[in-house]
């Protein structure tokens, strides 16, 4: 599956409604593979660790924020060893334009609190 074509469109928009679904029910994580399988599940075949997920992921987030007003989906998406998100996130946080404050804890906690928040009432 390659970025900018119709298979990479249709899961990245399976991703996004799934991570929407996920914080309007309170945004609690779900780990790589528990993403993957939800997305075989809609008939998206994307391997938890290889491929293209990170850059769903990290494209997901864009989609939804473009300017950093908004919380970052990627948020959600957790590895099963730690119960965090990959390094992945926390490069995306920290860069412009969304710039996110603090040590990587408080950072991905906050990001939490604000999807619950943000996705509560949609």
């Amino acid at each position: 599956m390659k970025k900018n074509t119709l298979e990479y469109g249709q899961a990245l928009d399976a991703v996004v409604e799934i991570l929407r679904e996920r914080a309007r029910a309170g945004a609690a994580p779900l780990t790589y593979g528990d993403l993957s399988a939800e997305l075989a599940e809609r008939g998206h075949h994307v391997p938890a660790y290889e491929g293209p997920m990170p850059y769903l992921l990290e494209d997901a987030s864009v989609q939804e924020s473009p300017d950093g007003s908004l919380p970052l989906l990627s948020a959600l998406v957790v590895l099963r060893e730690t119960g965090r998100p990959s390094g992945g996130f926390f490069k995306l946080a920290r860069r412009a334009p969304y710039e996110r404050p603090g040590d990587d804890t408080e950072l991905w906690v906050e990001e939490i609190k604000q999807l619950a928040k943000h996705y509560a009432d949609r």
